[in-house]
């Protein structure tokens, strides 16, 4: 049950974070915000386990860092017609993988310190 709660979670999630970089839902786009956030600690919560865990840090943290970096937000957002589009996705999509992100880093520092 708990396995299917994390792929409902990352499958929300995402299409939440690609709807709410579209569009903006006046004053329910803070509350969907959080809900992201809330979506991203279960699907590292749930969804990350084990032998995955290496390639999903490293596959999110090349994505947090060049969006820090490497400007990613900015540089999408200049795209002629679609770049606010683009940015928006961009940003939703890392309040999404960042909460998750941390959860699983932090789950594999403790398996780490229980096998030491």
């Amino acid at each position: 049950m708990d396995k299917k709660l994390g792929n409902y979670s990352f499958t929300v999630g995402v299409i939440l974070a690609i709807v709410l970089g579209l569009v903006s839902l006046g004053s329910a786009t803070p509350w969907l915000s959080s809900l992201l956030v809330i979506l991203g600690l279960i699907v590292g919560f749930l969804n990350v386990t084990g032998k995955e865990t290496k390639e999903f840090l490293m596959v999110a943290t090349v994505l947090i860092i060049a969006a820090a970096l490497g400007g990613a937000s900015s540089t999408l957002g200049g795209v002629s017609y679609i770049g606010a589009y683009l940015s928006g996705i961009f940003s939703q999509i890392l309040a999404f993988v960042v909460p998750a992100t941390v959860v699983v880093a932090l789950k594999d520092i403790w398996n780490l310190g229980q096998n030491a």
